[in-house]
């Protein structure tokens, strides 16, 4: 089953220097349900969080699909969110840029240029921003990928060459990728924001209201 809610992929607008027509989309390859969940949910809450433009998750991945929509629809987006079980076929017709999350590949210092320069408008411009921007497909693999997955890619990157977590090698990816201008994001149609302080756990209503204080519900999976 393909999966997708009405206006879940599509490409977000406004936010200056950093979109455009070119698409970053994060494919998590494999999930299994019950061990992987809440990694595979991560992975979508990063991809939110750090730039990217959707998350195509497995369709066996219901409940992370979930888990990330509902923190779109309270802290702001867009945000796209789909479910397909055609993982192999994604990567293989992708017409883009793909690029596979792996700490086998070649380290991401060496090549973080080549890839934005491969990605970018033809311009210069930033990352996604143009009519001749690259679309970007970055996989994040969920159990043993396949061998023709490493020679689809374009790159291979490896974050860094030592054992780690999916979720840090996305984080890291993607903060190369925009070289930080995802950190200034402005979040569309949030019903609540968190109140950056040095000490303390406050949410506001998207007006500035206040909640009491600390809000349970953002307590949960978005804060973790």
């Amino acid at each position: 089953m393909n999966e997708t809610r009405e206006g879940d992929g599509e490409t977000r607008e406004g936010d200056e220097g950093t979109r455009g027509t070119g698409e970053v989309v994060v494919l998590r390859y494999g999930h299994r349900p019950g061990r992987d969940d809440r990694m595979t949910t991560h992975v979508g809450l990063t991809a939110r969080a750090l730039g990217a433009d959707r998350v195509i998750l497995p369709d066996n991945a219901g409940q992370s699909a979930e888990t990330v929509r509902g923190v779109t629809d309270r802290f702001g987006g867009p945000f796209g969110v789909e479910l397909r079980e055609d993982q192999k076929a994604i990567v293989r017709n992708w017409e883009g840029v793909v690029v596979h999350l792996t700490m086998y590949g070649e380290r991401i210092q060496n090549v973080e240029g080549e890839i934005r320069a491969a990605v970018r408008a033809d311009d210069g411009r930033a990352v996604g921003d143009g009519d001749d921007a690259q679309d970007l497909l970055i996989v994040v693999g969920g159990e043993k990928v396949p061998w023709a997955l490493y020679e689809r890619a374009d790159f291979n990157v490896g974050v860094t060459n030592q054992p780690h977590s999916e979720v840090a090698g996305l984080a890291v990816f993607l903060d190369r990728l925009f070289e930080g201008a995802e950190l200034e994001r402005e979040w569309v149609d949030a019903d609540r924001r968190v109140v950056p302080e040095a000490t303390g756990k406050t949410v506001v209503d998207a007006d500035g209201r206040g909640r009491g204080g600390t809000d349970p519900a953002a307590g949960g999976a978005e804060s973790t």
